[in-house]
Protein backbone atom coordinates (compact mmCIF):
# COMPACT_ATOMS: atom_id res chain seq x y z
CA UNK A 1 0.00 0.00 0.00
CA UNK A 2 1.21 3.51 -0.77
CA UNK A 3 1.21 5.23 2.59
CA UNK A 4 1.52 8.71 1.09
CA UNK A 5 -1.63 8.43 -0.98
CA UNK A 6 -4.69 10.39 0.04
CA UNK A 7 -7.28 8.61 2.14
CA UNK A 8 -10.08 7.06 0.09
CA UNK A 9 -13.55 7.88 1.39
CA UNK A 10 -15.51 4.98 2.88
CA UNK A 11 -19.12 4.46 3.97
CA UNK A 12 -17.74 3.46 7.35
CA UNK A 13 -16.70 7.10 7.85
CA UNK A 14 -20.29 8.28 8.19
CA UNK A 15 -21.21 5.35 10.42
CA UNK A 16 -18.34 6.14 12.80
CA UNK A 17 -19.26 9.82 12.96
CA UNK A 18 -22.88 8.97 13.78
CA UNK A 19 -21.73 6.50 16.42
CA UNK A 20 -19.64 9.22 18.04
CA UNK A 21 -22.64 11.61 18.10
CA UNK A 22 -24.83 9.10 19.96
CA UNK A 23 -24.75 9.98 23.68
CA UNK A 24 -25.70 6.37 24.53
CA UNK A 25 -23.01 4.78 22.38
CA UNK A 26 -21.56 1.45 23.45
CA UNK A 27 -18.15 -0.02 22.62
CA UNK A 28 -18.04 -0.79 18.90
CA UNK A 29 -16.80 -3.94 17.16
CA UNK A 30 -15.95 -3.47 13.48
CA UNK A 31 -16.11 -6.82 11.71
CA UNK A 32 -14.90 -7.74 8.22
CA UNK A 33 -12.37 -9.79 6.29
CA UNK A 34 -8.66 -9.01 6.08
CA UNK A 35 -7.18 -5.99 4.29
CA UNK A 36 -10.46 -4.22 3.49
CA UNK A 37 -9.45 -0.94 5.19
CA UNK A 38 -10.86 -1.31 8.71
CA UNK A 39 -7.75 -0.12 10.55
CA UNK A 40 -7.17 2.80 8.21
CA UNK A 41 -10.74 4.08 8.59
CA UNK A 42 -10.69 3.74 12.39
CA UNK A 43 -7.33 5.51 12.64
CA UNK A 44 -8.54 8.42 10.52
CA UNK A 45 -11.74 8.69 12.56
CA UNK A 46 -9.76 8.62 15.82
CA UNK A 47 -7.28 11.26 14.69
CA UNK A 48 -10.08 13.63 13.66
CA UNK A 49 -12.34 13.17 16.67
CA UNK A 50 -10.22 12.53 19.78
CA UNK A 51 -7.40 14.18 21.66
CA UNK A 52 -5.74 10.80 22.26
CA UNK A 53 -6.01 7.42 20.57
CA UNK A 54 -4.66 4.45 22.53
CA UNK A 55 -4.11 1.86 19.78
CA UNK A 56 -3.16 -1.67 20.75
CA UNK A 57 -2.54 -4.35 18.12
CA UNK A 58 -2.56 -7.79 19.72
CA UNK A 59 -0.67 -9.35 16.79
CA UNK A 60 2.15 -6.81 16.63
CA UNK A 61 2.31 -6.26 20.40
CA UNK A 62 1.32 -9.49 22.19
CA UNK A 63 2.75 -8.09 25.44
CA UNK A 64 -0.52 -6.15 25.83
CA UNK A 65 -2.37 -9.40 26.47
CA UNK A 66 -1.14 -8.92 30.04
CA UNK A 67 -3.33 -5.86 30.60
CA UNK A 68 -6.14 -8.02 32.04
CA UNK A 69 -3.97 -9.82 34.58
CA UNK A 70 -5.53 -7.80 37.43
CA UNK A 71 -9.08 -8.06 36.07
CA UNK A 72 -11.25 -6.44 33.44
CA UNK A 73 -12.21 -3.21 35.16
CA UNK A 74 -11.36 -0.06 33.23
CA UNK A 75 -9.08 1.30 35.97
CA UNK A 76 -7.08 -1.96 36.10
CA UNK A 77 -6.63 -2.04 32.33
CA UNK A 78 -5.49 1.60 32.22
CA UNK A 79 -3.03 0.95 35.04
CA UNK A 80 -1.52 -2.03 33.23
CA UNK A 81 -1.31 -0.21 29.88
CA UNK A 82 0.53 2.61 31.69
CA UNK A 83 3.02 0.12 33.11
CA UNK A 84 3.85 -1.14 29.63
CA UNK A 85 3.91 2.32 28.00
CA UNK A 86 3.99 5.27 30.44
CA UNK A 87 3.73 7.75 27.54
CA UNK A 88 0.10 6.86 26.81
CA UNK A 89 -2.45 9.44 28.06
CA UNK A 90 -6.05 8.85 29.14
CA UNK A 91 -8.06 12.10 29.13
CA UNK A 92 -11.68 11.42 30.07
CA UNK A 93 -14.11 12.09 27.22
CA UNK A 94 -11.24 12.69 24.78
CA UNK A 95 -9.66 9.25 24.53
CA UNK A 96 -10.43 6.44 22.10
CA UNK A 97 -9.21 2.93 22.91
CA UNK A 98 -8.62 1.04 19.67
CA UNK A 99 -8.04 -2.69 20.20
CA UNK A 100 -6.96 -4.15 16.85
CA UNK A 101 -6.60 -7.82 15.79
CA UNK A 102 -9.16 -8.80 18.42
CA UNK A 103 -9.23 -12.36 17.10
CA UNK A 104 -5.77 -12.84 18.66
CA UNK A 105 -7.10 -11.95 22.12
CA UNK A 106 -10.90 -12.35 22.29
CA UNK A 107 -10.68 -12.27 26.10
CA UNK A 108 -10.43 -8.46 25.97
CA UNK A 109 -14.11 -8.45 24.94
CA UNK A 110 -14.95 -9.13 28.60
CA UNK A 111 -13.63 -5.64 29.36
CA UNK A 112 -16.24 -4.02 27.08
CA UNK A 113 -18.87 -4.44 29.77
CA UNK A 114 -16.75 -2.46 32.21
CA UNK A 115 -15.84 0.23 29.66
CA UNK A 116 -19.55 0.58 28.84
CA UNK A 117 -20.51 0.91 32.50
CA UNK A 118 -17.61 3.25 33.24
CA UNK A 119 -18.56 5.65 30.43
CA UNK A 120 -15.42 7.80 30.48
CA UNK A 121 -13.78 6.41 27.32
CA UNK A 122 -14.83 5.26 23.88
CA UNK A 123 -13.73 1.84 22.61
CA UNK A 124 -13.50 0.37 19.12
CA UNK A 125 -12.36 -3.21 18.49
CA UNK A 126 -11.51 -4.70 15.13
CA UNK A 127 -9.76 -7.64 13.54
CA UNK A 128 -9.20 -9.46 10.28
CA UNK A 129 -10.71 -12.80 11.24
CA UNK A 130 -13.22 -11.88 13.93
CA UNK A 131 -15.96 -14.15 12.63
CA UNK A 132 -14.20 -17.35 13.55
CA UNK A 133 -13.97 -16.38 17.23
CA UNK A 134 -17.14 -14.34 17.38
CA UNK A 135 -19.03 -16.81 19.55
CA UNK A 136 -16.53 -16.24 22.36
CA UNK A 137 -16.50 -12.49 21.82
CA UNK A 138 -20.30 -12.32 21.81
CA UNK A 139 -20.66 -14.35 25.00
CA UNK A 140 -18.15 -12.12 26.78
CA UNK A 141 -19.74 -8.81 25.81
CA UNK A 142 -23.39 -9.39 24.91
CA UNK A 143 -25.52 -6.35 25.65
CA UNK A 144 -22.51 -4.07 26.09
CA UNK A 145 -21.33 -3.51 22.51
CA UNK A 146 -22.50 -2.59 19.03
CA UNK A 147 -21.47 -4.36 15.82
CA UNK A 148 -20.67 -2.90 12.42
CA UNK A 149 -19.94 -4.99 9.35
CA UNK A 150 -17.40 -3.53 6.93
CA UNK A 151 -16.71 -4.82 3.43
CA UNK A 152 -14.27 -4.09 0.64
CA UNK A 153 -15.17 -1.12 -1.56
CA UNK A 154 -18.56 -1.26 -3.25
CA UNK A 155 -19.23 0.40 -6.61
CA UNK A 156 -20.27 3.70 -5.02
CA UNK A 157 -17.05 3.87 -3.00
CA UNK A 158 -15.14 3.04 -6.19
CA UNK A 159 -16.83 6.02 -7.88
CA UNK A 160 -15.73 8.24 -4.98
CA UNK A 161 -12.16 6.96 -5.42
CA UNK A 162 -12.37 7.87 -9.10
CA UNK A 163 -13.38 11.43 -8.20
CA UNK A 164 -17.16 11.29 -8.68
CA UNK A 165 -19.17 12.99 -5.94
CA UNK A 166 -22.59 12.25 -4.46
CA UNK A 167 -24.38 14.09 -7.26
CA UNK A 168 -23.29 11.34 -9.66
CA UNK A 169 -24.93 8.68 -7.49
CA UNK A 170 -28.05 10.83 -7.15
CA UNK A 171 -28.27 11.09 -10.94
CA UNK A 172 -28.01 7.29 -11.24
CA UNK A 173 -30.75 6.90 -8.64
CA UNK A 174 -32.99 9.41 -10.44
CA UNK A 175 -32.70 7.38 -13.64
CA UNK A 176 -33.69 4.31 -11.66
CA UNK A 177 -36.70 5.77 -9.86
CA UNK A 178 -38.01 7.62 -12.91
CA UNK A 179 -37.30 4.65 -15.22
CA UNK A 180 -35.48 7.02 -17.56
CA UNK A 181 -33.10 5.20 -19.92
CA UNK A 182 -29.53 6.47 -20.05
CA UNK A 183 -28.30 8.30 -23.12
CA UNK A 184 -25.77 6.34 -25.15
CA UNK A 185 -22.77 8.29 -23.81
CA UNK A 186 -23.96 8.05 -20.20
CA UNK A 187 -24.51 4.31 -20.49
CA UNK A 188 -21.09 3.73 -22.06
CA UNK A 189 -19.38 5.76 -19.32
CA UNK A 190 -21.09 3.88 -16.48
CA UNK A 191 -20.58 0.49 -18.09
CA UNK A 192 -16.88 1.24 -18.55
CA UNK A 193 -16.47 2.28 -14.93
CA UNK A 194 -18.35 -0.78 -13.74
CA UNK A 195 -16.28 -3.17 -15.86
CA UNK A 196 -13.11 -1.71 -14.38
CA UNK A 197 -14.57 -2.24 -10.91
CA UNK A 198 -15.51 -5.83 -11.71
CA UNK A 199 -11.97 -6.63 -12.88
CA UNK A 200 -10.32 -4.86 -9.95
CA UNK A 201 -12.74 -5.70 -7.15
CA UNK A 202 -12.86 -3.58 -4.02
CA UNK A 203 -9.70 -4.41 -2.08
CA UNK A 204 -8.04 -1.11 -1.09
CA UNK A 205 -4.49 -2.16 -2.04
CA UNK A 206 -5.65 -3.02 -5.57
CA UNK A 207 -7.63 0.19 -6.00
CA UNK A 208 -4.79 2.38 -4.73
CA UNK A 209 -2.45 0.92 -7.34
CA UNK A 210 -5.06 1.42 -10.05
CA UNK A 211 -5.80 5.02 -9.01
CA UNK A 212 -2.09 5.82 -8.84
CA UNK A 213 -1.21 4.33 -12.25
CA UNK A 214 -4.48 4.70 -14.11
CA UNK A 215 -4.06 1.19 -15.54
CA UNK A 216 -4.47 -2.45 -14.49
CA UNK A 217 -0.68 -2.83 -14.27
CA UNK A 218 0.22 -4.64 -11.09
CA UNK A 219 -3.38 -5.30 -10.03
CA UNK A 220 -3.29 -9.04 -10.74
CA UNK A 221 -0.11 -9.46 -8.72
CA UNK A 222 -1.66 -7.71 -5.72
CA UNK A 223 -4.85 -9.77 -6.01
CA UNK A 224 -2.87 -13.01 -6.10
CA UNK A 225 -0.88 -11.95 -3.06
CA UNK A 226 -4.15 -11.26 -1.23
CA UNK A 227 -5.33 -14.75 -2.14
CA UNK A 228 -2.07 -16.18 -0.80
CA UNK A 229 -2.61 -14.19 2.41
CA UNK A 230 -6.13 -15.60 2.72
CA UNK A 231 -4.78 -19.13 2.36
CA UNK A 232 -2.16 -18.37 5.00
CA UNK A 233 -4.97 -17.23 7.32
CA UNK A 234 -6.65 -20.61 6.83
CA UNK A 235 -3.47 -22.34 7.95
CA UNK A 236 -3.08 -19.98 10.92
CA UNK A 237 -6.62 -19.76 12.26
CA UNK A 238 -8.48 -22.89 11.16
CA UNK A 239 -7.74 -24.60 14.47
CA UNK A 240 -9.16 -28.09 14.77
CA UNK A 241 -10.83 -28.04 11.35
CA UNK A 242 -9.22 -29.75 8.39
CA UNK A 243 -7.26 -26.93 6.74
CA UNK A 244 -6.86 -28.93 3.55
CA UNK A 245 -10.61 -29.30 3.20
CA UNK A 246 -11.17 -25.56 3.70
CA UNK A 247 -8.58 -24.75 1.02
CA UNK A 248 -10.08 -27.34 -1.34
CA UNK A 249 -13.51 -25.70 -1.02
CA UNK A 250 -12.04 -22.22 -1.53
CA UNK A 251 -10.15 -23.26 -4.67
CA UNK A 252 -13.18 -25.08 -6.09
CA UNK A 253 -15.45 -22.02 -6.11
CA UNK A 254 -14.41 -20.61 -9.52
CA UNK A 255 -14.58 -24.06 -11.09
CA UNK A 256 -18.11 -24.69 -9.87
CA UNK A 257 -19.37 -21.18 -10.65
CA UNK A 258 -18.27 -21.72 -14.26
CA UNK A 259 -20.82 -24.51 -14.67
CA UNK A 260 -24.39 -23.97 -15.85
CA UNK A 261 -25.55 -25.53 -12.59
CA UNK A 262 -23.85 -23.22 -10.11
CA UNK A 263 -25.01 -25.10 -7.02
CA UNK A 264 -21.90 -25.97 -5.04
CA UNK A 265 -21.36 -29.73 -5.08
CA UNK A 266 -19.23 -31.10 -2.26
CA UNK A 267 -18.92 -34.39 -4.15
CA UNK A 268 -16.81 -32.55 -6.76
CA UNK A 269 -14.33 -31.20 -4.20
CA UNK A 270 -12.72 -34.56 -3.47
CA UNK A 271 -13.50 -38.26 -4.05
CA UNK A 272 -16.04 -39.48 -1.51
CA UNK A 273 -16.57 -36.01 -0.03
CA UNK A 274 -19.83 -35.61 1.92
CA UNK A 275 -21.69 -32.52 3.13
CA UNK A 276 -21.49 -33.48 6.81
CA UNK A 277 -17.68 -33.63 6.55
CA UNK A 278 -17.39 -30.22 4.90
CA UNK A 279 -20.16 -28.20 6.53
CA UNK A 280 -17.81 -26.65 9.09
CA UNK A 281 -15.33 -25.73 6.36
CA UNK A 282 -17.93 -23.74 4.42
CA UNK A 283 -19.12 -22.00 7.58
CA UNK A 284 -15.52 -21.16 8.44
CA UNK A 285 -14.96 -19.43 5.08
CA UNK A 286 -18.19 -17.47 5.50
CA UNK A 287 -17.35 -16.48 9.08
CA UNK A 288 -13.92 -15.31 7.92
CA UNK A 289 -15.62 -13.01 5.40
CA UNK A 290 -13.96 -14.70 2.44
CA UNK A 291 -17.13 -15.98 0.75
CA UNK A 292 -20.86 -15.28 0.55
CA UNK A 293 -23.25 -18.24 0.89
CA UNK A 294 -26.45 -18.19 -1.19
CA UNK A 295 -29.04 -20.56 0.30
CA UNK A 296 -31.57 -22.52 -1.75
CA UNK A 297 -35.12 -21.72 -0.63
CA UNK A 298 -37.58 -24.51 0.03
CA UNK A 299 -40.28 -22.52 -1.76
CA UNK A 300 -40.49 -18.94 -3.13
CA UNK A 301 -42.47 -17.39 -0.29
CA UNK A 302 -41.94 -15.26 2.79
CA UNK A 303 -40.27 -15.38 5.22
CA UNK A 304 -36.75 -15.82 3.86
CA UNK A 305 -34.98 -16.72 7.09
CA UNK A 306 -35.31 -20.39 7.88
CA UNK A 307 -36.98 -21.09 4.54
CA UNK A 308 -34.05 -22.91 2.96
CA UNK A 309 -32.38 -26.30 2.61
CA UNK A 310 -29.02 -26.17 4.41
CA UNK A 311 -27.58 -28.86 2.11
CA UNK A 312 -28.17 -26.82 -1.08
CA UNK A 313 -26.30 -23.57 -1.69
CA UNK A 314 -24.13 -21.58 -4.05
CA UNK A 315 -20.85 -20.06 -2.92
CA UNK A 316 -19.67 -16.68 -4.22
CA UNK A 317 -16.52 -14.72 -3.50
CA UNK A 318 -17.02 -11.81 -1.11
CA UNK A 319 -14.90 -9.71 -3.48
CA UNK A 320 -15.33 -10.30 -7.20
CA UNK A 321 -11.82 -9.09 -7.99
CA UNK A 322 -10.43 -12.09 -6.13
CA UNK A 323 -12.63 -14.38 -8.21
CA UNK A 324 -11.20 -12.72 -11.33
CA UNK A 325 -7.68 -13.36 -10.03
CA UNK A 326 -8.44 -17.08 -9.78
CA UNK A 327 -9.58 -17.49 -13.38
CA UNK A 328 -7.45 -19.46 -15.81
CA UNK A 329 -4.85 -17.60 -17.88
CA UNK A 330 -6.96 -17.48 -21.07
CA UNK A 331 -9.96 -16.04 -19.24
CA UNK A 332 -7.69 -13.53 -17.48
CA UNK A 333 -6.25 -12.29 -20.76
CA UNK A 334 -9.66 -12.03 -22.43
CA UNK A 335 -11.16 -10.24 -19.46
CA UNK A 336 -8.40 -7.66 -18.97
CA UNK A 337 -7.64 -7.04 -22.64
CA UNK A 338 -11.16 -7.15 -24.07
CA UNK A 339 -13.22 -6.59 -20.90
CA UNK A 340 -15.29 -9.61 -21.83
CA UNK A 341 -17.13 -10.12 -18.57
CA UNK A 342 -19.22 -12.95 -20.02
CA UNK A 343 -16.16 -15.14 -20.40
CA UNK A 344 -17.12 -17.30 -17.42
CA UNK A 345 -20.69 -18.20 -18.40
CA UNK A 346 -22.28 -15.45 -16.36
CA UNK A 347 -20.56 -16.47 -13.13
CA UNK A 348 -18.96 -13.06 -12.78
CA UNK A 349 -22.27 -11.29 -13.31
CA UNK A 350 -23.90 -13.33 -10.56
CA UNK A 351 -20.94 -12.88 -8.22
CA UNK A 352 -20.89 -9.11 -8.74
CA UNK A 353 -24.64 -8.70 -8.15
CA UNK A 354 -24.57 -11.06 -5.16
CA UNK A 355 -21.67 -9.07 -3.74
CA UNK A 356 -23.62 -5.82 -4.21
CA UNK A 357 -26.62 -7.30 -2.39
CA UNK A 358 -24.51 -8.44 0.57
CA UNK A 359 -22.76 -5.09 0.81
CA UNK A 360 -26.22 -3.47 0.88
CA UNK A 361 -27.19 -5.62 3.87
CA UNK A 362 -29.12 -8.42 2.17
CA UNK A 363 -28.73 -12.14 2.78
CA UNK A 364 -28.47 -14.29 -0.34
CA UNK A 365 -31.21 -16.73 -1.36
CA UNK A 366 -32.04 -18.51 -4.61
CA UNK A 367 -34.57 -21.09 -5.76
CA UNK A 368 -34.43 -24.10 -8.06
CA UNK A 369 -37.39 -26.40 -8.55
CA UNK A 370 -36.62 -30.09 -8.12
CA UNK A 371 -37.33 -30.83 -11.80
CA UNK A 372 -35.14 -27.87 -12.85
CA UNK A 373 -38.01 -26.26 -14.78
CA UNK A 374 -37.80 -23.06 -12.74
CA UNK A 375 -34.72 -21.36 -11.30
CA UNK A 376 -34.14 -17.84 -9.97
CA UNK A 377 -30.77 -16.31 -9.11
CA UNK A 378 -31.65 -14.23 -6.03
CA UNK A 379 -34.56 -13.13 -3.84
CA UNK A 380 -34.88 -10.03 -1.67
CA UNK A 381 -37.84 -8.71 0.25
CA UNK A 382 -39.66 -5.56 1.25
CA UNK A 383 -42.17 -5.31 4.09
CA UNK A 384 -44.88 -6.93 1.98
CA UNK A 385 -43.33 -8.50 -1.09
CA UNK A 386 -40.86 -11.16 -2.11
CA UNK A 387 -38.90 -9.93 -5.12
CA UNK A 388 -37.11 -12.28 -7.51
CA UNK A 389 -33.87 -10.88 -8.93
CA UNK A 390 -32.52 -12.29 -12.19
CA UNK A 391 -29.01 -11.72 -13.50
CA UNK A 392 -28.72 -12.13 -17.26
CA UNK A 393 -25.41 -12.38 -19.08
CA UNK A 394 -27.35 -11.38 -22.19
CA UNK A 395 -30.53 -9.35 -22.39
CA UNK A 396 -32.58 -12.40 -23.25
CA UNK A 397 -35.85 -13.89 -22.07
CA UNK A 398 -36.52 -14.34 -18.38
CA UNK A 399 -38.82 -17.36 -18.42
CA UNK A 400 -38.59 -18.22 -14.72
CA UNK A 401 -39.00 -14.60 -13.68
CA UNK A 402 -42.18 -14.27 -15.76
CA UNK A 403 -43.63 -17.48 -14.31
CA UNK A 404 -42.94 -16.39 -10.73
CA UNK A 405 -44.78 -13.11 -11.33
CA UNK A 406 -47.74 -14.45 -13.32
CA UNK A 407 -48.50 -17.66 -11.44
CA UNK A 408 -51.08 -17.68 -8.66
CA UNK A 409 -48.87 -20.13 -6.76
CA UNK A 410 -46.52 -17.38 -5.58
CA UNK A 411 -48.71 -14.96 -3.65
CA UNK A 412 -45.84 -12.94 -2.19
CA UNK A 413 -44.44 -12.05 -5.63
CA UNK A 414 -45.94 -9.09 -7.51
CA UNK A 415 -43.03 -7.94 -9.67
CA UNK A 416 -39.40 -8.75 -10.41
CA UNK A 417 -36.00 -7.18 -11.06
CA UNK A 418 -33.68 -8.06 -13.94
CA UNK A 419 -30.07 -6.90 -14.15
CA UNK A 420 -28.50 -6.95 -17.62
CA UNK A 421 -25.84 -5.30 -19.72
CA UNK A 422 -28.51 -3.15 -21.37
CA UNK A 423 -30.48 -0.04 -20.44
CA UNK A 424 -33.35 0.72 -18.08
CA UNK A 425 -36.78 -0.63 -18.99
CA UNK A 426 -40.11 -1.91 -17.66
CA UNK A 427 -42.35 -4.56 -19.19
CA UNK A 428 -44.72 -7.24 -17.84
CA UNK A 429 -44.03 -6.22 -14.22
CA UNK A 430 -40.29 -6.70 -14.71
CA UNK A 431 -37.98 -3.77 -13.98
CA UNK A 432 -34.78 -4.01 -16.03
CA UNK A 433 -31.66 -2.22 -14.83
CA UNK A 434 -27.99 -2.20 -15.87
CA UNK A 435 -25.66 -4.18 -13.62
CA UNK A 436 -24.02 -1.01 -12.33
CA UNK A 437 -27.24 -0.02 -10.52
CA UNK A 438 -27.27 -3.14 -8.30
CA UNK A 439 -25.69 -1.20 -5.40
CA UNK A 440 -28.79 1.04 -5.34
CA UNK A 441 -31.38 -1.75 -5.27
CA UNK A 442 -32.07 -1.66 -1.52
CA UNK A 443 -32.56 2.12 -1.58
CA UNK A 444 -34.81 1.77 -4.64
CA UNK A 445 -37.00 -0.89 -3.03
CA UNK A 446 -37.23 1.08 0.22
CA UNK A 447 -39.14 3.72 -1.72
CA UNK A 448 -41.64 1.10 -2.90
CA UNK A 449 -42.49 -0.21 0.61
Amino acid sequence: MRENMAYLRRKADDFLKNWRRNPDRKPLIVKGSRQIGKTESIRKFGAENYGQVVEINFVEEPKYKRIVEDGYRTADIIKNISRIDPSKKFAEGETLFFFDELQEFPEIATALKFFCQDGRFDVICSGSMLGINYGRIESNSIGYKEDYRMHSFDFEEFLWAKGYDDSFTEDLFAHMTELTPFREGELALCQGLFLDFCILGGMPAVLREYIAKGTFEGSLGIQRQLLADYEEDVRKYAGGLDQGRILNVFRQIPVQLAKDNKKFQISKVAPGARFKDYRGCIEWLADAGMVNICHCMNYPELPLKGNFDETKYKIYFADSGLLVAMLDEEAQEDLRANKNLGVYKGALYENVVGEALVKSGYGLYYYKREDSTLEEDFFVRTMRNLIPVEVKATNGRAKSLKELIRSDKYEDIQYGIKFTGGNIGFENDIYTFPYFLAFLLKRYLAGRV
